[in-house]
């Protein structure tokens, strides 16, 4: 999450991974699973129901776990443990953890995943957290978009270095600028899979991080070289919205291949922006003023969410979630440029009465009621 109104006491515990592993539900259970495949900055912990700390590790450590997921899960929510151990009838829980030694190990789990699925469903979803998450809020946050968007393909969580703590902003920014190449090594492990495709959803201040390392492949002409890139789904981004003009400058138009979900009453960003020297953020910039970048802008400010600072829209929305689902199933990659709605547009279907603006020669700004 990004800055914001968020600190808790005893709240609910971290320390929940591979608890109740030997109390697994019956087979007739309903509990749901999702395998999670990790690739991460993070220093592994001392603690193994923590698995990963956010101390910076230096390179990329390579897991696995399982989230499961209880039967009266309702979209939007994650339905956290209050006390030890987890009760999976009611709980997530995180389950099964196992590390790969070498990229060759991650790669053929991660293979042997997609080939267990019809060949339609072999596509990869990254998922990149946002600022103030230590690794089990981002792999429950990770489960709980599987589950609720619908995605049948394999789940990649990228969790880079994040304190998990709510006044450790700058260190938390310096661990994205520090992970970029990181990033970008992550993208080469997931190309050397069988994946046909793969969809990138970034949160927040993980938005920087994605944005950053997508700008550095293109300056090396490494950029969507496959041609299996997709979507690249960025909400709530905490960016600098004079470092996003730059950033996305690199791109030739076809090239902005991005959504951007934004959302006017973001709390956290207007926290964000506030010690930012008052630099708007991307997240919740006009929307039009973002359109005319060439990219497709999903206006979600009308929307509720669950959160009292309208940060997660993106995750706590049922109707949000299951709009991305649809778009991140869907098997071709963005529209840009004068359709840059199309594709997204069909996607709307079932959510009332969605106002598309086409933004003449550039983008589009979708309003989602």
């Amino acid at each position: 999450m990004t800055l914001g109104f968020l600190a808790s006491c005893g709240g609910p515990p971290n320390a929940i991974i591979g608890i109740g592993d030997a109390e697994r539900p019956e087979a007739t259970s309903a509990v749901r699973y999702h395998d999670i495949y990790v690739l991460t900055t993070r220093a592994p912990a001392s603690d193994s129901s923590i698995m990963y700390s956010g101390v910076r590790g230096g390179g990329l450590s390579k897991s696995r776990v399982t989230v499961t997921i209880p039967p009266n899960h309702a979209p939007g929510q994650i339905e956290r443990p209050k006390r030890l151990p987890p009760d999976p009838e009611r709980n997530f829980t995180i389950v099964e953890p196992q590390t790969y030694a070498r990229d060759s190990d991650f790669v053929s789990a991660v293979n042997s995943a997609l080939r267990a699925r019809p060949p339609s469903e072999r596509s990869i979803l990254v998922f990149v957290h946002g600022y103030n998450t230590d690794f089990t809020s981002a792999v429950l946050r990770m489960g709980q978009l599987v589950e609720d968007t619908g995605f049948k393909g394999v789940p990649v969580l990228f969790s880079w270095a994040s304190h998990g703590k709510l006044l450790d902003y700058v260190y938390d920014l310096n661990s994205v600028l520090s992970a970029r190449d990181e990033l970008l090594e992550a993208d080469k492990i997931i190309l050397r899979t069988e994946a046909r495709a793969y969809n990138i959803v970034a949160h927040s201040m993980g938005n920087l991080l994605t944005v950053e390392a997508l700008k550095q492949a293109k300056l090396i002409n490494k950029f969507n070289t496959s041609g299996t890139l997709n979507n690249v789904i960025l909400a709530s981004a905490d960016i600098d919205v004079d470092v996003f003009i730059d950033q996305i400058s690199v791109f030739e138009p076809d090239e902005r291949k991005f959504y951007l979900l934004i959302s006017a009453d973001d709390k956290a960003l207007a926290a964000s922006r506030l010690i930012a020297g008052g630099v708007n953020r991307v997240g919740d910039e006009d929307a039009e003023k973002l359109a005319k970048l060439g990219v497709t802008v999903i206006d979600l400010s009308e929307v509720s969410d669950t959160s009292s600072i309208n940060h997660t829209k993106f995750a706590d929305s049922p109707e949000v979630v299951q709009l991305m689902g649809r778009q991140i199933m869907s098997n071709g990659g963005l529209s840009t440029g004068s359709s840059g709605g199309s594709s997204i547009t069909n996607a709307l279907v079932g959510l009332g009465n969605a106002v598309t603006t086409t933004v003449a020669g550039a983008g589009s700004v979708i309003v989602i009621p």
